[in-house]
């Protein structure tokens, strides 16, 4: 019986979500050349061939096909191992690893992972922020539990995810006092010409605040737009000009902000995604998630 090395399985595995070797190599920080030389061996040592040229990349053969839908099992059950492990160190606690699109207000991602917060146990929740092709590829890894995002993720190729829906919220235009004083008067009819601050187009709700603003005719002065939304809701706390956020998060926004809210922007929501990979387990976190948005 053939021993199996699980390293260079671990290279192929991660080649084959990354979609490339370069891509890979900077995932494992490791040089691709080593990366290369590790996939030779493994072909070699199975007696096929794994990846085959494709354009500029590589494509997986129908062996790498099977090879992956192995691997993916192997080591999606060390991953949960691991958390297996962990938790039991930690008395019972649940740890949850979450991904958060960095263009989701982060008061929102805040109160979605509320009812993990209320599962009744010691949860350790860990968040990473970042860009959606990136949470994806780490929720391939089993690196995430879950994948905070304004937009739903289709499968496609080796990559199973199930994109399950926490809500349509209202959208509402926000200010500092001063702003809000001169502005709330005949909302929205006023607004031509107002300072406002909007998420840039690779934002799934920038699309639909310039619908509203065609539908309303309003021509307002675009005075900044913000990929991370912590960053614009950190200018809109100084004043250079109204934002757009969740009409729910009024409390939290005159709070931590200092911004009142000016006007709801009718027929305007945010949509907001968990996506999780496959897995026969459901974490107990995504669980209280999914349950609270049910209810």
């Amino acid at each position: 019986m053939r021993d199996l090395n699980y390293k260079h399985l671990h290279y192929f595995w991660v080649v084959a979500k990354e979609g490339g070797v370069n891509r890979a190599a900077i995932k494992l920080d490791v040089a691709a050349q080593t990366i290369s030389g590790q996939l030779a061996l493994l072909e070699r040592h199975l007696g096929v061939a794994l990846l085959a040229p494709a354009g500029r990349g590589l494509a997986l053969t129908e062996a790498g096909r099977t090879a992956l839908s192995y691997a993916d099992r192997i080591f999606g059950l060390g991953e949960q191992m691991l958390e297996a492990l962990e938790d039991r160190s930690s008395e019972g606690s649940i740890r949850l690893t979450v991904g958060i699109l960095d263009a989701l207000p982060k008061l929102a991602a805040h109160r979605l992972l509320q009812p993990v917060l209320a599962l009744g146990k010691p949860v350790r929740l860990v968040c990473f922020e970042g860009e959606l092709d990136e949470l994806m590829s780490d929720l391939a890894l089993h690196r995430l539990d879950v994948v905070l995002s304004d937009r739903p993720v289709a499968s496609s190729g080796s990559l199973r995810v199930f994109s399950h829906p926490l809500g349509d919220y209202p959208v509402s235009l926000y200010g500092v006092p001063a702003l809000a004083r001169q502005f709330s008067g005949g909302f929205p009819a006023n607004l031509t010409g107002a300072p406002l601050m909007l998420p840039t187009r690779t934002n799934a709700l920038r699309g639909k605040l310039e619908q509203w603003l065609e539908a309303n005719e309003l021509r307002p002065q675009i005075v900044g737009e913000f990929e991370d939304s912590a960053l614009m809701d950190t200018f809109g706390r100084q004043g250079m000009g109204l934002f757009p956020a969740l009409s729910m998060l009024e409390a939290e926004i005159a709070d931590q902000l200092g911004a009142q809210r000016v006007g709801e922007l009718d027929g305007v929501l945010e949509q907001v995604f968990a996506i999780s990979g496959e897995r026969r387990i459901r974490h107990p976190g995504v669980e209280a998630m999914l349950s609270a948005a049910a209810r």
